[in-house]
């Protein structure tokens, strides 16, 4: 049985899935107590407007980093509750259609997708030297790999889980296809990042990144009937971003070995990744995983 199809013989109705996502949305507040906790500490109360980016990057990076991940964790069991208890489904079920996690598919996307996005900050560093500031400090980094490394493959877990897994199966049991599902969880995951510091920056345009990459996702996930190649390249995408190179106005904020001074644009960046980097990715996944039938997997009914 193909991957959203698992869903037919679960006799749940699409209400099921929303009061799921209840449970995540209340859960990740709950979660963010900490975080809020902490910035009410550090802010300096005069009563003036604050604002969330100024908060962000005056605060301690690795604390802030860890306090930001922590929702994640604290939902993702939840998810694991949500699909066994109320849907009374294996956990399985929600990651691949396969008998069992194909961690060696996980392995390769976040390997080849890690060493891309790496070679590229690499050459941009060797290109233009002077738009960036070297920033290696040994214990502080340190602390940020561990941080980085237990926490940021929970955060884009979850977010596959959720997007990629819940919510794209619980939109087949409403639609009864698959490009629906695949439209709806692409589009909802370009609106989460709407409050992301990137689109203050970049302006509301940079919504079709977010969207397309939600899209790449979600074509990933359905021709190969599993989240597996999505779950190693979303880990990889934002295990460079906090490790390798971080900005003044991105979402990490983080002690990274480069700190990028360029002044961002949105343009031929926004055409090359979408038009080109992501086809490329997906035929090097259709070659090695012999993906036929592209239309079917894409639109079928059932």
């Amino acid at each position: 049985m193909n991957y959203l199809e698992q869903t037919i013989t679960e006799n749940k109705r699409f209400v099921d899935y929303i009061k799921g996502t209840l449970f995540f949305v209340f859960f990740h507040i709950l979660g963010q107590i900490p975080l809020t906790l902490f910035i009410i500490s550090q802010s300096n109360l005069t009563g003036e407007p604050i604002n969330q980016n100024d908060i962000f990057s005056s605060l301690p990076p690795n604390i802030t980093l860890f306090l930001v991940l922590l929702p994640f964790a604290v939902v993702l069991p939840i998810v694991y509750l949500v699909v066994t208890r109320l849907h009374l489904r294996t956990f399985i079920s929600l990651v691949t259609a396969r008998n069992r996690v194909d961690y060696k598919r996980i392995l390769f996307s976040f390997l080849l997708w890690g060493t891309v996005s790496a070679l590229m900050v690499i050459f941009d560093y060797w290109m233009n030297p002077e738009d960036y500031v070297w920033n290696f400090k040994p214990l502080t980094f340190l602390i940020l790999f561990l941080i980085s490394i237990v926490m940021i493959p929970l955060q884009t877990s979850l977010e596959e889980f959720i997007f990629r897994g819940y919510l794209m199966q619980g939109f087949g049991v409403l639609f009864k296809n698959r490009w629906m599902p695949l439209l709806t969880t692409s589009v909802l995951f370009g609106l989460l990042h709407l409050w992301n510091p990137e689109i203050d920056k970049l302006g509301i345009h940079l919504i079709w990144y977010y969207i397309g990459t939600g899209l790449f996702l979600g074509v990933i996930t359905l021709m190969d009937d599993g989240m597996e190649l999505a779950l190693g390249f979303h880990a990889a995408n934002n295990l460079v971003t906090a490790l390798l190179v971080t900005a003044s106005w991105t979402a990490f904020q983080t002690e990274s070995l480069l700190i990028d001074n360029s002044e961002p644009s949105l343009g031929m960046e926004l055409i090359i990744t979408l038009g080109v980097i992501y086809p490329l990715l997906a035929l090097i996944f259709a070659k090695k995983y012999r993906w036929k039938n592209w239309i079917n997997q894409l639109t079928h009914k059932f």
